[in-house]
């Protein structure tokens, strides 16, 4: 009823949609050509990263940043909204990206995140956990940044989930000198425009965001690192990325978020 609604408000939003979709296949075709061009030279590939960056615009995303990026040996931890979140942070990073294993079965999006060297995790799985750690380490010695979204869902943008600490264990302790990066994505007043939440369905999300008119404001906001050996803990760890990310939403938002 909510997709009805809109397109009725907006007759030019399905217009808008089928515009971006087609630019998105052309970039795809694009962008695989080329990075199978690098693979055949055996040159290390940019292309996955520059395909997560241009999605981003082409969804409509105005992407700032504040703040230094830690560039290599580094674990990024952000808070998340929606599946935007992996273009524009892949985009702006070179990251890859901890997923659950569902998306790996996902038709396109699971060879495409393949491509960008994504490590499934079957998270319902609470027994295996070592295995989901091992795989991170092994993924990290490949010295591509890797990025994770500790709090398991997506929220609305003004407030932050407790983060699981189960993967934090990669870094406790880290497998090389290595230090974690916080990320806050800092959408501001277009948050609800963005978000991933509710009951919407993953398609529905997407089509909204294809068919909204212009684009969207968002900051990526590189927060003080931290060095995770002298902590040694996972929950400790987990706790001291969170209370980064939360003091930067809540000084984001005057100090008004409920965190």
């Amino acid at each position: 009823m909510a997709s009805a609604s809109i397109a009725r408000a907006d007759p030019l939003g399905g217009i808008r949609a089928l515009a971006r979709l087609a630019a998105l296949l052309i970039l795809i075709f694009l962008c695989l050509l080329l990075h199978l061009a690098w693979r055949l030279a055996r040159r290390p590939s940019p292309w996955p990263r520059r395909f997560l960056g241009a999605v981003a615009r082409i969804c409509g995303a105005r992407v700032a940043t504040n703040g230094a990026r830690v560039e290599a040996d580094v674990f990024y931890v952000a808070n998340h909204l929606s599946w935007i979140d992996i273009c524009i942070l892949g985009g702006a990073s070179g990251a890859a990206f901890v997923a659950h294993d569902g998306v790996a079965r996902a038709p396109i999006v699971g060879w495409l995140a393949r491509l960008n060297n994504t490590v499934f995790v079957a998270r319902a799985d609470r027994l295996n956990v070592g295995a989901q750690v091992a795989a991170i380490r092994a993924a990290l010695d490949a010295r591509q940044p890797i990025a994770i979204f500790p709090e398991g869902t997506t929220t609305d943008g003004h407030g932050l989930l407790p983060f699981k600490p189960a993967l934090f264990a990669v870094m406790a302790p880290p497998p090389r000198p290595m230090r974690i990066q916080p990320v806050l994505l800092d959408f501001g007043p277009d948050s609800a425009a963005v978000a991933w939440v509710g009951d919407e369905p993953g398609l529905d999300n997407a089509r909204r965001l294809l068919a909204r008119p212009g684009g969207f404001a968002v900051t990526i906001r590189w927060l003080e690192p931290f060095d995770p050996a002298p902590i040694g803990d996972r929950k400790a760890i987990a706790h001291e990325a969170r209370e980064r990310i939360r003091t930067a939403l809540s000084a984001s938002q005057g100090g008004k978020a409920g965190l």
